[in-house]
């Protein structure tokens, strides 16, 4: 039997992509490794994001290009996002690499397994399965390997972007937005609650426009009260939401339904109006504290997530100190941000004003240092207060505590719960169970289990 092993890279919607590769391949009879050594087929799943994301990429190619001299590897294959944008490039700089594969050919990738390398010749490329505009859209009949705990799962609603924002490379990567069915996800949804599943973060590249191309059309509340309305003890966490889409009928979703986690995962890049302009963002200033606002009255306790863009090109020194003053005021509780990537083929790579490298960086610094300060005081007042917790497991740290997530902590990204007084209870990953938070740091919480009543 044949045997292949991935390195996935990049964000959850990519990892989603990976199972599904791994799942074809199980399918057809591949038996998937951990160890890249003994891997007769090894893909890259590869993100093209910003520059570093490249350049973890491109790095990680080289490193599995060295198992095809030194260990079982007879076809090393790059995937996704990067072979997509530069194949004929990193063709002709990595010969190594056997097979290309778009981001909207995953069903080929057996196919093209199969062939001899001389079939599918090109000028520069071994093997290609590249389509200029992706039109892939996986299924609930879509084999999948989970790669993470069966407890917690990513569900992609969607896929591609209708969205022209200035920095954005997505779109020419990812195609046109597409929304799944409604039944098909709500099966495949079905089928991880049957296995134990109690958290499904649903994924997309814009939630919010979820069902808008769908004949008859839908919309993402729909989606989500029929996720909720399914049966099942569970959380459903949402990520990616735009905020100028995000409607009332939303809103009050998660005022009424407890099945839905009170966490809003909402990027919005920006707070100035003359820097989101020239972003070409379709939300405006006036969009982001009225929804701000609206979920925080209607859902007291909601946990907002954002995500900003620090260092965009032409942004002066007042437009940041806007920025900054909006993270400390603490509007969202958890903050990512990027320094400005200049991106080829994108409006804002050749717009005038380009900050400098190192003035991005101490941008991108303060951010994050501000942000420490809001999250460290919004975890010191969980201290003392109940929350329900989903236990996860021995920690990664020490065997001797365990690791659980309340609401307000979405998978990898903010934080963890470390349980250190199980009060007698036995835990077991997957379970939920009540906690009283008893230490707070920065960004991770301690607590102890509350015995059943």
């Amino acid at each position: 039997m044949k045997t292949v092993g991935f390195v996935s890279l990049g964000c959850a919607r990519n990892q989603v992509d990976s199972e599904v590769m791994m799942g074809l391949m199980q399918k057809a009879g591949y038996r998937i490794v951990k160890d890249p050594e003994t891997a007769n087929v090894l893909v890259v799943n590869t993100c093209a994001f910003i520059d570093s994301a490249k350049q973890e990429s491109v790095d990680s190619i080289l490193e599995m290009a060295q198992y095809k001299e030194a260990g079982a590897c007879e076809k090393l294959v790059v995937a996704g996002c990067l072979s997509q944008r530069y194949r004929e490039e990193l063709a002709v700089e990595i010969p190594e690499v056997d097979l290309w594969v778009g981001t909207g050919e995953f069903p080929k990738i057996v196919e093209l397994l199969k062939m001899t390398s001389g079939v599918m010749q090109t000028k520069n490329v071994k093997g290609e399965l590249i389509s200029q505009t992706p039109t892939y859209l996986y299924d609930d009949h879509t084999p999948r390997v989970l790669t993470t705990a069966t407890h917690s799962v990513y569900l992609k609603i969607s896929e591609g972007c209708h969205h022209k924002c200035a920095f954005c490379i997505i779109p020419q990567l990812r195609g046109p937005h597409r929304s799944r069915p409604l039944d098909s996800i709500l099966e495949e949804a079905k089928r991880y609650i049957g296995m134990g599943t109690k958290e499904i973060n649903l994924i997309a590249q814009d939630s919010t426009a979820y069902g808008t191309d769908l004949q008859p059309a839908l919309n993402l509340a729909s989606l989500m009260k029929a996720m909720a309305d399914l049966d099942g003890d569970k959380w459903v966490r949402l990520f990616y939401t735009f905020p100028h889409t995000f409607t009332d009928e939303l809103v009050e979703l998660y005022r009424t339904h407890p099945a839905l986690c009170k966490y809003v995962d909402m990027p919005i890049q920006h707070v100035d109006e003359d820097v989101l302009k020239s972003m070409r963002r379709a939300a405006t200033v006036r969009h982001i504290p009225r929804v701000i606002e609206k979920l925080r009255t209607a859902v007291p306790d909601i946990t907002l997530r954002t995500t900003l863009i620090a260092g965009f090109p032409g942004e002066t020194d007042a437009q940041f100190m806007k920025l900054l003053k909006f993270v400390e005021e603490g509007h969202f509780d958890h903050v990512g941000c990027f320094a400005y990537s200049v991106e080829d083929g994108t409006e804002a790579a050749k717009m005038e004003g380009q900050v400098p490298d190192d003035v991005k960086q101490e941008r991108h610094a303060a951010i994050m240092a501000a942000q420490s300060k809001v999250a460290a005081r919004k975890n010191a007042e969980k201290v003392g207060k109940t929350y329900r917790a989903l236990i996860e497991g021995p920690s990664e740290e020490t065997d001797l505590l365990w690791q659980a997530r309340i609401e307000s902590q979405g998978p990898e990204i903010d934080g963890v719960t470390y349980i250190n007084d199980d009060s007698g209870v036995e835990l077991k990953p997957g379970m939920f169970a009540n906690v009283e938070i008893t230490e707070a740091h920065t960004y991770d919480l301690v607590a102890k289990i509350l015995p059943p009543q």
